[in-house]
């Protein structure tokens, strides 16, 4: 059990801290085009992220494949960066939008999962099995996503209900400032 929490709170920190702003503008962006009312499916899209993630990760820390860090520091922003433009290049089409969201959050949830690789797979013993590890590590990924969005929704409950602010606006000024960011960071990180 020890060692299931200590993955749990791993998880959790790999999502909540200040050093995981990427993880968040993700989410931000992911979830950007969504609606409070909308809560059913923005659950099955984060934990389709989660599932990408734990695939990546289970099949790094077994070694079966190993993507050089410098490519995967590169490639997570570049998924924030095409989930917001997607958002901004299709914000008049929102029904074909959140559909997309579900594949592009599993396919890059692939690609985030490689972010922690190289740290887990040092962490996890070869004398010790993967699923405690994994599973705690993704629930804690889980709860942290859960809680992200809770306040992402109560902040956009506040926007539009109280302030009236229009739901398009809303995309449109999340996407871009989140499509700022990862650009920056994007370019920051070019491997080659």
């Amino acid at each position: 059990m020890q060692d299931f929490l200590f993955y749990l709170n791993l998880g959790w920190e790999h999502i909540i801290s200040l050093d995981a702003l990427d993880h968040q503008l993700f989410v931000l962006a992911l979830i950007a085009v969504y609606s409070y009312i909308d809560w059913k499916k923005i659950l099955i899209l984060v934990t389709a992220f989660t599932i990408g993630h734990s695939v990546t990760l289970a099949l790094s820390i077994l070694d079966v494949f190993r993507v050089p860090s410098a490519w995967v520091e590169f490639l997570i922003p570049l998924t924030i960066v095409l989930t917001s433009l997607d958002n901004i290049l299709m914000k008049n089409k929102k029904q074909i939008l959140m559909r997309a969201n579900y594949y592009l959050a599993l396919i890059f949830g692939l690609i985030h999962g490689m972010g922690f690789a190289n740290t887990a797979r040092v962490m996890i013993a070869k004398s010790q099995g993967i699923t405690i590890p994994l599973l705690g590590f993704n629930i804690g990924l889980e709860l942290g996503q859960i809680v992200i969005v809770l306040a992402i929704l109560i902040l956009l409950f506040i926007l539009l209900k109280i302030f009236k602010v229009n739901k398009k606006d809303w995309i449109l000024f999340v996407s871009s400032g989140v499509f700022a960011l990862a650009l920056k960071m994007t370019l920051e990180r070019i491997p080659f």
